[in-house]
């Protein structure tokens, strides 16, 4: 390392320079890569093959992945999926695959923020992985079986991480005040237990939170008169003044859960506040406005035909306008679907027909139905005998339209919920008048 290198290294944030690089230095994720685990043979054996890291920010994802480049006897390229294309991809491959020819030398490419790749990015990796001439390491805070392409997920070994433990927490905190090198083990630093427990605490399981706050507190604090830089529960507070907002797969399915169960329950509070706790812990809104659409039929139907309508139309507004701006337009649609009528009927309607249509696949379409419109169709039976419906009064008329072993199935039974009512009326009147 050079003088410019080390001055780079000297200026880095804390959370960097007290990145761990062995894993010895390496705090929590006991689960995967505790002493025996399958991961941590993996990375001590240098075999590991494609795998991604997920879980929440702050859990030693991208820090694994260095361990693992400062371990292992391959090389080690790293993109960002924010910044870099296709082209930047290639350009590895073509370099990993002649490492490979000259001096079978694998190469590990990490990846972080994997979940923004496209589908073409993707896609474009793939024949390297199958082939070996890459061993991909994705790291995301996103569920991949949701946010990346089943290609990519079904390549590569899927790794868990956890929020740590409060008392892996406060290790890296100890560490970094006691580490010479890369901490603050130089400086004459006094830190009271009150103000490590809630810096423990507010971190919330992310170690980068907790080294933020200890840095901010260390270069904000004069002296005292005895050349100490005292750090009590008071300096704590104000260095990290915001609980970490933490999202992991559980309380993301549980948040969103609630959220689809007060849209269901007709509860227009619960459902905004969901909504707004959800977007506070980093979701994208789009997920939530797909689940409004789903809802929107699954749970209002025809009993309100304009739920499906403002909760389309609150998906727009967030492709156009964006977010926050598409906030507004986002809680009209949660609203509307809120204290609309509930009806399930479509939902009803559709399982079963769907669980017909799945053991019925074989069924013949009946002659009276088919496409008749193309030389010697008639001839052969098709279209002959079909009723045309404008042809009777108010466009009915009594014709089968399911197969003979389904005739008397019914699917769609419209229940007594808003427009849905009218819609019995309006079958009553045609059965009455045919």
């Amino acid at each position: 390392m050079d003088l410019f290198e080390n001055n780079l290294a000297s200026n880095a944030p804390l959370a960097d320079r007290m990145r761990p690089r062995t894993m010895d230095e390496f705090f929590g994720q006991e689960h995967i890569i505790g002493k025996g685990k399958l991961l941590r043979r993996a990375i001590e054996a240098d075999k590991l093959t494609s795998s991604i890291f997920y879980g929440p920010p702050g859990t030693g994802k991208t820090t694994l992945a260095y361990i693992i480049a400062n371990t292992t006897g391959a090389a080690f390229e790293k993109l960002n999926a924010v910044t870099s294309g296709v082209k930047d991809v290639r350009k590895i491959i073509e370099e990993a695959e002649s490492r490979l020819k000259m001096y079978q030398l694998p190469t590990y490419l990490l990846l972080d923020e994997c979940h923004r790749w496209s589908k073409a990015q993707s896609d474009s990796i793939l024949p390297a992985i199958e082939k070996g001439i890459i061993r991909f390491i994705g790291s995301t805070t996103e569920n991949p079986m949701i946010a990346m392409t089943n290609a990519i997920v079904s390549r590569c070994r899927l790794f868990q991480f956890f929020a740590l433990k409060q008392e892996d927490i406060k290790n890296v905190v100890l560490a970094t005040i006691e580490d010479n090198e890369r901490g603050y083990g130089d400086k004459n630093i006094d830190i009271t237990d009150e103000a490590v427990d809630h810096l423990v605490n507010v971190a919330n399981g992310d170690a980068r939170a907790a080294l933020n706050a200890i840095e901010l507190a260390v270069l904000t604090t004069d002296p005292n008169e005895e050349g100490k830089i005292y750090i009590d529960l008071s300096v704590a507070e104000e260095s990290i003044q915001k609980r970490a907002i933490r999202c992991d797969d559980r309380e993301y399915y549980n948040m969103l859960s609630a959220f689809c169960k007060s849209l269901r329950g007709s509860s227009s509070d619960g459902a905004l506040f969901w909504f707004g706790r959800l977007i506070h812990a980093g979701v994208d809104p789009r997920i939530i406005v797909r689940r409004m659409i789903a809802h929107a039929s699954e749970d209002v139907g025809v009993a309100n035909p304009a739920a499906m309508s403002q909760a389309c139309a609150a998906a727009d507004a967030l492709e156009y306008n964006g977010f926050p701006e598409a906030r507004l337009n986002i809680a009209q649609a949660i609203i509307m679907i809120c204290e609309s009528p509930k009806s399930n009927s479509v939902c009803v309607a559709v399982d079963k027909a769907f669980a017909d249509a799945k053991d019925s696949y074989q069924v013949e379409v009946m002659p009276h139905l088919r496409y008749g419109q193309v030389r010697g169709a008639k001839e052969m039976g098709n279209g002959v005998g079909y009723k045309y419906a404008h042809d009777y009064p108010n466009s009915y008329v009594e014709q089968q339209y399911l197969p003979d072993d389904l005739a008397d199935r019914t699917y769609y039974t419209p229940s007594d919920q808003g427009y849905e009512k009218k819609i019995k009326e309006i079958r009553e009147n045609f059965r009455k008048n045919k």
